[in-house]
């Protein structure tokens, strides 16, 4: 399975998407804002960054732009409650594979995990 990076600053949906994930067989590393999983990041190799829009210290949209620049093979995944963040980069939709909407299932969130970890 994969190795997922997990960026959520509110801890009950962190520790449900982390759940549900590793039920699925992934290894799952949490990070409770865009600057620890850039820490995250330096210290480990991973296949999919699955982030927060709106966070403290770094926001999931900084978190995704420097993914871009520094790992530009690794896909990213976000996730939010306000509809109208995912418009607020111009180009947001050539740095991520797709946005999934608070609240979600944990049938959603791992099926979207699972389409997005098998797109080339």
């Amino acid at each position: 399975m994969a190795n997922i990076l997990v960026a959520e600053d509110d801890d009950s949906v962190c520790a449900f998407v982390v759940r549900a994930l590793t039920y699925r067989g992934h290894q799952v590393t949490a990070a409770h804002d865009g600057s620890e999983a850039l820490m995250a990041l330096k210290r480990g190799t991973y296949d999919l960054v699955l982030t927060h829009i709106v966070m403290p210290v770094m926001d999931g949209i900084a978190l995704a732009l420097n993914v871009a620049q520094d790992y530009p093979s690794l896909k990213v995944l976000m996730m939010t409650g306000y509809a109208a963040e995912k418009q607020r980069d111009h180009n947001l939709d050539l740095l991520i594979h797709d946005v999934i909407a608070k609240p979600f299932s944990l049938e959603q969130i791992c099926e979207l995990v699972d389409k997005t970890l098998a797109a080339d």
